[in-house]
């Protein structure tokens, strides 16, 4: 069986909170899930309609496939009128097709983050590095980034035989259920942490997940004071993930490096026997170059 990819993996038992966009303020308008880091943008600087037409695109999802312009300016917070407008310009553009009524997503979206994948420079010089990995432990490897309260695959290296599995290039999945996200989120800032786990709702994604708060906190204490993680079953039954920090020449957590496998037999401690050290002397090999 196949770990979900996009589609699947943003759909959790629980219902999903519908995304808003915020107002502009006048000095420092704050950005639609920009993340912590972003800088403070000046009033003369914003272009007000770039982020509306984003928050437009970022709203569709398997659940609102298609909208009609009062559908979607509900969703995001606008005036019929408005998302009419904003909707026609997309489909003008080409991001956005229409019979008329509803509006949909094309193809054309994908270049944007094509463009990511093309242009970054941590996917391109991790590539040999997740083939190493996947033929030291013969499993799937990856490189991930957090994104807000997602972790996104922006490398994948896997054998011949293994393609069909795994998540795939550019799938986005809650961190709370990857050791990725483990990894990521445990050694941010210690306030940054738990005001991330005091304002998330832990969402079921199968018989296993962890919804509890304070077993959360004790995994993610757990992956900071080892430095790396494993997660079980949290999205896709029979399945586990093991990750360690990807670190820069400063010593700057830039993202995760991990690798999913099937369950089978072998036990928690054993798969990370296995691998821990195989991706840990990875990092350790890419710190330098990234």
């Amino acid at each position: 069986m196949a770990i979900s990819t996009l589609s699947k993996a943003s759909r959790p038992i629980a219902a999903a909170a519908t995304p808003t966009l915020t107002a502009a303020l006048p000095d420092a308008p704050p950005l639609s899930g920009a993340p912590p880091s972003a800088p403070v943008l000046a009033k003369r600087d914003w272009i007000a309609g770039l982020e509306k037409g984003l928050g437009i695109m970022e709203a569709f999802s398997e659940v609102h496939a298609r909208m009609s312009a009062t559908q979607m300016g509900a969703l995001v917070g606008m005036t019929r009128t408005a998302a009419r407008r904003h909707l026609l310009t997309l489909t003008h553009l080409g991001y956005v097709a229409t019979d008329g009524k509803l509006f949909w997503l094309t193809p054309r979206v994908l270049r944007v983050g094509q463009a990511f994948l093309e242009s970054s420079r941590l996917a391109r010089t991790a590539q040999p590095f997740l083939q190493r990995i996947t033929v030291a432990t013969h499993e799937v490897a990856y490189v991930s980034l957090l994104e807000g309260d997602d972790i996104i695959y922006v490398a994948r290296n896997a054998s011949n035989r293994m393609l069909d599995t795994g998540y795939q290039l550019g799938a986005r999945v809650p961190a709370q259920t990857t050791a990725a996200g483990l990894v990521l989120l445990a050694l941010r800032t210690a306030p940054t942490a738990q005001e991330w786990l005091a304002r998330t709702l832990l969402r079921t994604y199968t018989p296993f997940s962890t919804t509890n708060k304070e077993h959360m906190r004790s995994q993610l204490q757990l992956a900071r004071q080892q430095d790396w993680a494993v997660s079980e079953q949290q999205l896709e039954l029979g399945y586990r993930g093991v990750a360690v920090p990807l670190r820069d020449a400063r010593g700057q957590l830039v993202g995760a490096l991990s690798v999913t496998m099937p369950m089978g037999n072998e036990s928690s401690a054993d798969a990370a026997g296995r691998v821990v050290g195989v991706l840990r002397e990875t990092a350790a090999a890419m710190r330098n170059l990234i």
